[in-house]
């Protein structure tokens, strides 16, 4: 993923935060790799996911030295991610963006929706 050069223009520390966790999966990833290694449980953790999405992303956290990818020779080959230093100081961040979303989670669009109770009928 192309990424702005923030060194060569005077930029908001924040926009260039965002810029590497932007998008609708990389702060969730970024969250679930905070467990440890993840290997087949990282797609089973986020089921909305594409596999096709998820390499991606994982693709581009580890270009911008996120994430560390480790493939291990064997057959069939296995992959595994952590949080790379660099990631792991975003702990922080996503624990409040967590705990934020936590707060206001009936706002939110992504909040599951109320139960509807149905009344019974009376008899006339």
């Amino acid at each position: 993923m192309k990424r702005r050069n923030f060194a060569r223009r005077p930029g908001c520390s924040v926009e260039a935060t965002l810029d590497l966790i932007d998008g609708k999966w990389k702060g969730v990833i970024l969250y679930h790799l905070q467990s440890g290694t993840q290997r087949l449980e990282l797609r089973r953790r986020m089921p909305g996911i594409t596999q096709r999405m998820l390499t991606k992303q994982l693709r581009a956290l580890e270009e911008d030295k996120l994430v560390i990818r480790k493939v291990y020779a064997e057959v069939p080959p296995r992959v595994e991610y952590c949080l790379s230093d660099l990631g792991e100081s975003l702990k922080p961040v996503i624990d409040i963006l967590k705990a934020w979303g936590e707060s206001h989670q009936q706002r939110l669009s992504c909040a599951p929706a109320p139960a509807v109770v149905k009344k019974p009928k009376r008899a006339a």
